[in-house]
């Protein structure tokens, strides 16, 4: 499932109108306060006028006092307006990043398992986290930087040809000159600056390949080759900043000498002027003040507009997150009867028994070119036990998938107790399944909080008796602090095995009606995994469970096995019947059951 490709206006404001239109007051203020603060500034110049023409011209004190009154009022409300800006702006970067972020992952949970097949955690994580935080850095600062440099520049423009029209033009004339510079230097450092993220980022997932594999990379003896090509993106990281620097030093010296050349002018016309008495000193000092300080707002103004153009690709890449529609989803009526994800009805909600047909299914992934099941039937009653075997990635896990909903068929349908799956809830289908990963996953916190992902009003008494069922109360009870222990990130503080066990008894906290084992096993040792099975043969009674096995010898008791090459079931039948046939599973069974002979011989 690729995200849709979307090309949005300037900014993609109108896209993200949903998710910011509440906070608009918020900004209208916000601009408004930006357009007063800039005014003030563009006003101070005029202060000092007064106070050359009047004050030191004069050389009178007469009105002093209302002037500094007036002056302190002004740089109080400034200050107070700047107080209030960054507040309101602050809000409004966090509040649009928070909902962003929040409606992002919200929409990857009702996303299927295809979606997160043909997309890496990494993209999903700089959309979620990343993008997220630029846009609305974009809402808020970004645009309070325009709308207060833009309104200082016209504000400026406006008091110097009130002021002198004349002598305005000798600095207007330059301001065309100064953006045609500015945007130039910025083209040439908006490339340069992307060539390095690029580079750096290379940098880091070198830095990060050397640490995480110190130990293949101390085996193979290839530290010289490692440091090398490290060596050689650090020095493309060093030139490529030098020549970004260089742009970066000719952009700030231009402009400095285009607001010499301003002041120059200023000085050389406006001073000819004041001698002739056709303005006074005060109105000089003001056009020297906007003069100096007009170029920087421009500067500004290009610099900040650069950055808004390429806060576009996030815009567009966060826009496609959230439009891509999953393979999987419940139908509006569906919704309506049971609920969705976030908001179930579960008084609707049915029994399930555990029945489930396959009725001519027929199945190929979406990013799959070839069909896995073609027309494939097959039924399931309550409470049989089905094993799925074949070599590693011969496809064992499709049929898991398309009973537990992850995505559908392509044709045909799986039925759940007589009813296809796609007229059911997603979420009520879920809540009656118990799935244990080959590669267990814990969740950072407790040992109990962990348990509870399974049945969050479970009891004590029935924590500890699904830790028991699968002989995993001696692990617990050896912790520190028991069902209270800290599991570490991803369960990091305990082992393969120990986690594997957790997540068993999680999914038989569950009491699911539909028991799924990937592999569960695989990561156990074999005297933990006698009592796994011993176990298993307790908890399937009366429950319809599906076992994806590596080691046939755990599953020569299933009701039916089902023999998976290249992504098509070959065979079926029971472990007698399939041995009986002397084809593919006998093949498996007799070349597995040799290796484990041969192994046991030399241990």
């Amino acid at each position: 499932m690729n995200e849709k490709n979307i090309k949005l206006p300037l900014f993609g404001i109108p896209k993200l109108f949903p998710y910011i239109k509440q906070y608009f007051p918020k900004i209208i203020f916000m601009i408004a306060l930006g357009v007063l603060s800039s005014l003030a500034d563009s006003i101070f110049p005029i202060f000092n006028q007064y106070a050359i023409d009047n004050f030191v011209g004069k050389k009178t004190l007469e009105g002093l006092t209302a002037f500094i009154i007036l002056y302190v009022v002004v740089l109080v409300l400034q200050v107070i307006d700047n107080f209030i800006c960054t507040y309101v702006c602050g809000q409004v970067e966090l509040s649009v990043d928070r909902d962003l972020r929040n409606a992002a992952f919200s929409h990857l949970q009702t996303l299927s398992f295809a979606y997160f097949n043909q997309n890496n955690v990494g993209y999903i994580h700089a959309r979620v986290m990343s993008d997220t935080g630029k846009i609305g850095v974009m809402v808020s600062w970004r645009m309070m930087d325009i709308v207060w440099q833009g309104a200082y520049v016209i504000f400026v423009l406006i008091m110097m040809l009130f002021l002198n029209a004349k002598l305005a033009l000798y600095v207007i004339v330059l301001v065309p000159i100064a953006v045609l510079l500015v945007m130039y230097f910025q083209s040439k450092l908006v490339v340069l600056n992307r060539k390095i993220r690029e580079i750096n980022s290379t940098i880091t997932s070198n830095f990060n390949e050397g640490i995480t594999g110190a130990k293949a990379i101390k085996t193979l003896v290839v530290e010289d080759k490692i440091q090398a090509d490290f060596e050689e993106d650090t020095e493309k990281m060093r030139s490529t900043s030098v020549h970004a620097t260089h742009y970066s030093a000719f952009f700030t010296s231009a402009i400095t000498m285009m607001s010499s050349i301003a002041l120059a002018l200023v000085l050389w016309r406006g001073g000819n002027i004041t001698m002739e008495g056709v303005i006074q000193i005060g109105t000089l000092s003001v056009f020297l003040s906007y003069a100096l300080g007009l170029m920087e707002p421009i500067q500004n103004i290009i610099v900040t507009l650069s950055e808004l153009i390429a806060v576009q690709v996030n815009v567009e890449r966060l826009t496609r997150l959230l439009n891509t529609e999953s393979d999987v989803a419940d139908t509006p009526e569906v919704i309506e009867k049971y609920g969705d994800t976030f908001n179930p009805k579960k008084e609707n909600w049915e029994p399930l028994f555990g029945d489930v047909e396959f009725k001519d299914v027929t199945f190929k992934y979406p990013d799959g070119d070839e069909y896995v099941l073609t027309n494939f039937n097959l039924k399931v009653p309550q409470g049989t036990n089905v094993a799925i075997v074949g070599e590693t990635g011969a496809g064992k896990s499709t049929l898991v998938n398309l009973v537990c909903r992850f995505f559908k068929p392509t044709k045909g349908q799986v039925l759940i107790d007589g009813k296809d799956a796609a007229q059911r809830s997603q979420l009520w289908l879920h809540s009656n399944i118990g799935y244990v990963l080959q590669t267990p996953h814990l969740f950072s916190g407790s040992v109990r909080d962990n348990l509870r992902y399974g049945n969050p009003d479970a009891t004590e008494e029935e924590i500890w008796n699904a830790l028991k069922l699968v002989s995993a109360d001696g692990i617990v009870k050896r912790m520190d602090k028991g069902l209270d222990s800290d599991v570490g990130e991803d369960g990091g503080m305990l082992s393969t095995g120990e986690k594997q066990l957790l997540s068993f008894a999680r999914a038989l906290l569950a009491d699911p009606k539909i028991l799924v084992l990937d592999e569960a096993t695989a990561s156990i040792d074999t005297v933990t995994e006698k009592a796994i099975q011993d176990a298993i043969i307790t908890v399937t009674k009366g429950r319809t469970s599906f076992v994806i096995a590596h080691r046939l010898s755990t599953i020569v008791d299933a009701d039916i096995i089902l023999v998976v090459n290249d992504g098509k079931i070959i065979e079926r039948g029971t472990h007698r019947e399939l041995m009986a046939m002397k084809g593919y599973y006998y093949d498996l069974f007799t070349r597995q059951f040799d290796e484990a002979s041969f192994n046991a011989a030399f241990e």
